[in-house]
């Protein structure tokens, strides 16, 4: 009876399958969000360090590997591309991704192609053929801070590794694009956000600005006396309107005559 309690304990993996299963795996995502060694997107977050746990089982890696190598660019999670073509080598399934260059240097056909080799067909795989003309097409090229116009060759490789992948062995990138495929193909440019303060600084340095016209002093010292005695006399016709006291008639009492026939007392 106690080895099959510690057989079935042994069995438990972290995941979603049972209670046991999710206490496990929110332990573990407990434990990594603590640390300092993952990427300030797992720091105090356990939801994030689960999910990043749950994808490095299922693609057999490394749960820090997984973290390490899982950004966040626009609000999307992402694979860094050193790192899925470290998967795709190691799955066991093909041989390790090779690179063939085409086309001229410093021209837009100059490009690049991925292949490999399905290791159980001996079949040779190529993945779709990435130029210079296509990035500059796409609108790769001219973004600003883009690393096609400093490091060419190595955005080659990058982008046809990554289609590589999408294309014969999808599961491996699980539904993700890469970091610098969401970077190239993000719609939001930053190029745009500095447009319009430059427009408003080169429309206010070519316009001149007019001052009002000062009136003479004199007309400004009778406007000012004329609203000084237009207020007083608006003061003196509110005090005429007030209404006067009412006066109030007081009758004296009539006395009787039998009262001032009434004998004076002898002194």
């Amino acid at each position: 009876m106690t080895n099959t309690i510690m057989l079935k304990e042994q069995n438990t993996m972290p995941g979603f399958t049972s209670k046991d299963s999710y206490q496990l795996l929110w332990n573990m995502a407990k434990m990594f969000s603590e640390t300092t060694l993952i990427p300030e997107s797992f720091r105090k977050n356990v939801g994030n360090c689960a999910i990043a746990i749950n994808m490095a089982q299922r693609l057999k890696a490394d749960p820090l590997m997984v973290m390490q190598n899982l950004y966040v660019v626009y609000g999307n999670p992402s694979w860094s591309s050193k790192f899925l073509i470290s998967v795709f080598n190691q799955c066991g399934k093909y041989t390790s991704i090779k690179y063939k260059y085409v086309g001229d240097k410093n021209t837009d056909d100059y490009g690049c192609i991925a292949y490999t080799t399905e290791i159980a067909t001996g079949d040779k795989i190529e993945g779709p053929l990435v130029t210079i003309g296509l990035a500059k097409a796409e609108g790769w090229f001219a973004k600003k801070g883009s690393k096609w116009q400093t490091i060419p060759d190595l955005m080659l490789r990058y982008r046809a590794a990554a289609w590589l992948i999408r294309t014969t062995a999808p599961e491996l990138s699980m539904g993700l694009q890469t970091q610098e495929e969401i970077q190239d193909t993000h719609e939001k440019d930053i190029t745009e956000e500095a447009k319009p303060v430059q427009e408003i600084k080169e429309k206010m340095a070519s316009k001149t600005l007019e001052m009002p016209k000062q009136e003479p002093k004199s007309e400004v010292l009778d406007k000012i006396n004329k609203a000084e005695a237009k207020a007083k006399e608006t003061v003196q016709t509110k005090s005429v309107k007030k209404e006067e006291p009412k006066k109030v008639k007081i009758e004296q009492p009539a006395f009787d005559e039998q009262e001032d026939d009434e004998e004076q007392p002898p002194f």
